[in-house]
């Protein structure tokens, strides 16, 4: 069971097209400046089943991609990663924010572990206020990261994607 901020239906910010946007509840970073700073308390919001997301994301033909973001979705790792599975499953590609880096996920939890390797794309960093940035697509400060993370687990090391939707080539 998942314990959401909340969804949007149709984002066009937070990642390449049409997507839904699964915002996680809880996050331990509490960056200065963060955009979502009501996400940060943990148990307070609302439980949604995987499976209603599916359907939700299924219910829009438009809706190819998934995003995850937060809060921290890695700080509910296995109820992410099962939602991921699903995802894929149902031919979504998943994308997700996380203010962890690769590096720290790739020695995090067991659960972190398969929520990685469950999704295709991973922005990952803390927002940092005094690196903000407006010119750079789906990131809010220039030290995080796109990363392709099929492509990173197999090097076991930050790969950054290089698909022309992610960097806002079209």
């Amino acid at each position: 069971m998942l314990d959401l901020s909340g969804i949007v239906e149709d984002s066009i910010v937070d990642g390449p097209g049409i997507r839904l946007c699964v915002f996680s509840q809880g996050c331990p970073h509490h960056c200065p400046g963060c955009h979502n700073p009501e996400t940060w308390a943990f148990g307070c919001g609302t439980p949604m089943g995987e499976e209603t997301v599916v359907e939700i994301a299924r219910s829009n033909p438009l809706c190819r991609g998934v995003t995850f973001s937060g809060g921290e979705p890695f700080a509910q790792a296995a109820a992410f990663a099962r939602l991921a599975g699903l995802l894929k499953e149902a031919g979504f590609e998943v994308a997700s924010y996380t203010g962890y880096t690769f590096e720290a996920l790739l020695k995090g939890t067991p659960e972190q572990r398969q929520l990685l390797e469950a999704i295709d794309i991973l922005i990952d960093g803390p927002f940092l206020l005094e690196k903000k940035s407006l010119e750079i697509p789906f990131r809010g400060s220039t030290n995080q990261r796109i990363l392709d993370v099929p492509k990173s687990l197999a090097a076991g090391r930050a790969v950054e994607t290089t698909s022309g939707r992610w960097l806002g080539i079209y």
